[in-house]
Parts: C-alpha cells; structure tokens; sequence
C-alpha cells in the first residue's frame, strides 16, 4: 500500500526579501520559519530546504540501517545519524554526508561498514537523491 505524506508552504514576496513557512502534514508543533538568508547564509530558528531533505534522509538511512542489520542477525541497540546536505546558490545541492553512530552488540568494525554501505545504497531516499554525491561516515560505539 502506497503513502503519500504531505508538506505545505506558504511564501510572500520576493525571493531574496520575502519569507514562508513550512507546515508538516503530521506535525503538531505548528510551523517552520522559511527565507533565502537562512538557506543561503543560515539564520537561527529558520529552516531551509535542505535541512527539511537533511531530516528525511537521516530517518530513512536510519530505518534502512535497522533493518539491515535485523536481517543479518544483529540487534541495533541505537542508531543516530545525521545528514549534512550542502547548498550552493546558483549551483544548487552539492550533496549529502551521512554522519552515524551505533550501538550494535555483537558485530565487528568490517561487517558494520559492509552493512552501512549496502543501507546507503538502499535507503529510498537515498536512491531519490541519484543525482548527488552521497557519503557516508559510520562509527560502531
């Protein structure tokens, strides 16, 4: 069965003076501030597209990584991952690093890695962002 999930944003003015605000379809926090400055300089307590691609593609890493190592044995005790996507005005995305840290008992460093590679390359996301370099940094605590 096929989900679709939603996000809305609303935008007023121009590009480069105007702002929005992003509104998550499951969130019940409200909305998230939007402008250029923050997506191209950063701005506190302002979101930017590539933040919102940057959360999506860590909780999917994540989940991908967690079935990967239950289907090969192993119980994840925890899995933090952080994905750090970079933005370039006038060239666009540039790509997306994928920073982890997990708590596996009984796995050793080689297969952790070989495991970590194939849930990169299989992460739905991961295969939305073809177009870009996506690299990968895993530590086994």
């Amino acid at each position: 069965m096929a989900l679709t999930s939603e996000a809305t944003t609303v935008w007023n003015g121009s590009l480069f003076e105007g702002s929005g605000t992003v509104t998550l379809d499951s969130s019940q926090t409200g909305e998230f501030p939007v402008n250029w400055k923050a997506r191209s300089e950063g701005a506190p307590h302002t979101t930017n597209p590539e933040e919102l691609l940057g959360a999506a593609h860590a909780s999917c890493f994540s989940m991908a990584f967690s079935l990967a190592l239950t289907q090969a044995g192993f119980t994840p005790t925890s899995i933090q991952t952080t994905a750090a996507v970079t933005f370039e005005a006038g060239k666009g995305v540039l790509g997306s690093h994928l920073l982890v840290n997990a708590v596996v008992p009984g796995i050793d460093e080689e297969e952790f890695h070989r495991i970590a590679e194939e849930a990169k390359a299989g992460c739905p996301i991961s295969q939305a962002l073809a177009g870009i370099p996506i690299t990968l940094e895993a530590d086994l605590a």
